[in-house]
């Protein structure tokens, strides 16, 4: 038996209110379309799916037309697409029927899910063509069985699932991540308590984490497989090999190999704008950084960019709005989408000294010239209007003056 296994696909994600919006729509259709013809191309005898085909479980009308349309090559080849439900595919309300439950009535992929009786044990029956459901398909001589997302208790369900196979040559799609290899914080189990099913199956087949990683038996024989996300889905999984597991079974062993895909090229990146006296010497230097680490792209498409700004200037970093470092950024660049993250801070010229001794008068002073020098269009003026500034709040304090006498001091002495 020859198969793929894929996972954490995320159909429908993208950036809402984005420019780039429809063309990262695309990038995870464009995906799953690759992996299929992948499957048909080698003649594959399934394609599993271990959980989050979609990225939001109330997915839209034309998602779902799309995925169908995406999937068909893969039906009309009569290879069976194998899936379990993920985190992210899964319904709170359970009185209306799931997409991933429509595309299985309708033969586009054999969702397993076992049943439960009543005292809580794992019955994975025959999976029935007419209904689409089912725990359990066998193709040649392997046996595949199918639990999604059950959460952060997985590790309590592994001996009543393993109790629940009578079968060889057995195979599990499991939707759960381990804790020592994979980031996500929620549904995952320990390594330990992982060890029970490589007892029972040959081959786990998990998904959840879009980090790839693979889990080893006491023996060294390793035994899970989590291929991880074929496309990024989130900033921070640039540096994550993307691809899946095309696997071979014979003489009662799995064979995997990785293979990659070619996600849309993303960078998340720090930007130090240190020293920087003004927001136009800022933005030089910003666009001298974003030049250089986007030299490295190497790839046609446009990235995905997240960018990080730190340093102590003298400015407020307030003047360098996301909008304004968006426009230099397509100016430059022209990202598909990009993200801004504002860590800069004001150097205050108090800084390293002791205040204790100071006159009131002197920390006032020193609070409107930081105030003052933070906005570039004010530097070169700032003692003038530190002068006025406490001309005018000598003036309220005093409640001598009206508002028409007021203006005409700021007309005075701003002059």
């Amino acid at each position: 038996m020859k198969f793929i296994h894929t996972s954490d696909i995320h159909l429908g994600k993208s950036y809402r209110n984005s420019p780039g919006e429809s063309k990262r729509y695309d990038d995870f259709f464009a995906c799953l379309a690759g992996i299929c013809a992948e499957a048909i191309r080698e003649q594959v005898d399934a394609l599993l799916i271990g959980g989050d085909l979609f990225h939001v479980g109330q997915i839209l009308p034309k998602t779902f037309a799309r995925t169908i349309t995406t999937l068909q090559p893969l039906k009309d080849a009569e290879i069976p697409c194998i899936a379990i439900e993920g985190n992210h595919d899964w319904i709170h309300r359970r009185d209306n029927i799931s997409w991933m439950e429509a595309l299985s009535q309708m033969g586009y992929i054999k969702l397993l899910r076992p049943a439960r009786s009543d005292d809580g044990d794992y019955r994975f029956a025959p999976f029935d063509e007419k209904t689409g459901m089912g725990g359990h398909i066998a193709i040649n001589e392997v046996n595949i069985y199918g639990l999604g997302y059950i959460g952060a208790q997985a590790g309590h369900h592994v001996e009543r699932i393993c109790n629940a196979v009578t079968t060889e040559n057995n195979l599990l799609i499991f939707h759960v991540g381990i804790w020592k290899y994979s980031p996500v914080e929620i549904g995952n189990m320990k390594l330990e308590e992982a060890l029970p099913l490589a007892e029972k199956f040959g081959y786990v087949a998990l998904g959840h984490g879009h980090k790839p990683y693979v889990i080893q038996a006491p023996e060294g024989r390793p035994y899970a497989f989590n291929p991880g996300s074929p496309e990024c889905v989130n900033f921070g999984e640039e540096k994550y090999a993307k691809g899946f597991y095309h696997v071979t079974f014979a003489n009662g062993e799995f064979t995997p190999v990785f293979r990659n895909t070619s996600p849309r090229p993303m960078f998340v990146e720090t930007i130090d704008l240190s020293g920087a006296e003004n927001a136009e010497q800022a933005l030089a230097v910003f666009s001298e950084q974003v030049v250089a680490l986007l030299e490295r792209c190497g790839d046609e498409r446009q990235p995905l960019v997240e960018l990080k700004l730190v340093g102590r200037v003298g400015f407020h970093p307030f003047e360098l709005g996301r909008e304004r470092l968006r426009a230099v950024m397509e100016e430059l660049v022209d990202p598909l989408h990009v993200e801004i993250k504002n860590h800069l801070s004001l150097v205050s010229s108090s800084e390293g000294m002791n205040g204790a001794n100071k006159s009131l008068e002197e920390i006032e002073q020193e609070v409107l010239h930081d105030l003052i020098t933070s906005g570039s269009e004010y530097q070169g003026r700032e003692e003038e209007l530190i002068r006025l500034s406490i001309t005018l709040k000598n003036a309220v304090q005093k409640g001598d003056v009206d508002g028409d006498e007021l203006l005409a001091l700021l007309d005075t002495e701003g002059n």
